[in-house]
């Protein structure tokens, strides 16, 4: 091994969870020529092959696996010691990104983000808002709120706040059809709901709780759009209670006789876990929901 660089593991890292030199690229800022020229000096420093070069991007191959560990263990470490010696100030410094679900992404936007931004001046957040495309194991986001707790062991997970979902209908689209005073007289409206096959979460499947019979017939995958669909008046949908009360022209159907509770969890790498960083955007996550959280439960 000769003439190694270590910070070129920065590159090899951003490569290997990205599969592609042009997103690497990106995150880095900086060209995927500049990126590929690191990759390719990494391998010839060690003499070992670390990527399989193929149409879809870039693959780990056995050495680069072993070397992603390490690497990752080198991260976490570096990381640590520069927190260690520059004191908050600077650790409330960079980007921080946070992937949420559409519906939890528009409560924090409206209810917490001017609160983190006077809290966190010169942190600067990044609010995935599918978190299906992004991943904690290839270190895309560096916290996750999900619907479902990750619970594989390089992972910490916690519960942040349960939430109420129920149906709902446009004011006209109630007023043409007689009253619904039962279950058994949903079948026979159309619904608005999601893409069955693209459902990324089983805390999304709550149509069969609504009644065993129902089945959407317009179908969208996000969350949004199923929004609009129904206060267009084009059938109904189940909608969180904290986003569905925003508008007057949203009525409960069956009221509190209809509910689906669901829950929001918190997680992140376990490595994570130990940046004073991580740890206080995940304690403001925590202390927002405390007082805040009674708006996700229907009354």
């Amino acid at each position: 091994m000769t003439n190694f660089a270590w910070d070129d593991l920065q590159f090899f890292l951003a490569v290997a969870r990205a599969g592609q030199l042009s997103r690497a690229a990106r995150q880095l800022r900086t060209s995927h020529v500049t990126v590929s020229r690191r990759v390719d000096r990494l391998e010839q420093s060690l003499k070992l092959r670390l990527f399989e070069r193929n149409p879809r991007g870039y693959e780990l191959t056995s050495h680069g696996r072993r070397l992603l560990a390490s690497a990752e263990r080198i991260e976490a470490e570096t990381r640590r010691l520069e927190e260690s010696i520059s004191g908050d100030a600077q650790i409330q410094r960079g980007i921080v990104r946070i992937a949420m679900p559409e519906g939890f992404a528009s409560f924090f936007t409206t209810g917490l983000l001017v609160r983190f931004a006077t809290q966190f001046p010169n942190l600067q957040p990044e609010l995935v808002a599918l978190p299906q495309i992004t991943s904690l194991s290839r270190r895309e986001t560096d916290i996750s709120v999900t619907l479902d707790p990750i619970r594989a062991s390089p992972y910490h997970h916690e519960k942040l706040s349960d939430y109420t979902l129920r149906v709902y209908g446009a004011r006209e689209y109630l007023a043409r059809h007689p009253p619904i005073t039962d279950r058994e007289m949903l079948p026979g409206h159309r619904f608005i709901g999601y893409i069955e096959e693209m459902i990324f979460s089983s805390g999304l499947d709550y149509l069969e709780e609504v009644h065993s019979a129902v089945r959407a017939q317009i179908k969208c995958s996000s969350l949004f759009n199923q929004l609009s669909a129904v206060r267009d008046g084009l059938g109904l949908g189940v909608l969180p209670s904290y986003m569905a009360r925003r508008y007057d022209d949203l009525v409960e159907v069956l009221g509190a006789d209809l509910q689906i509770h669901r829950s929001y969890w918190l997680n992140c790498h376990r490595d994570n876990i130990q940046s004073p960083r991580e740890r206080a955007v995940m304690a403001f996550l925590r202390d927002g929901m405390a007082r805040l959280g009674h708006l996700l439960v229907a009354a």
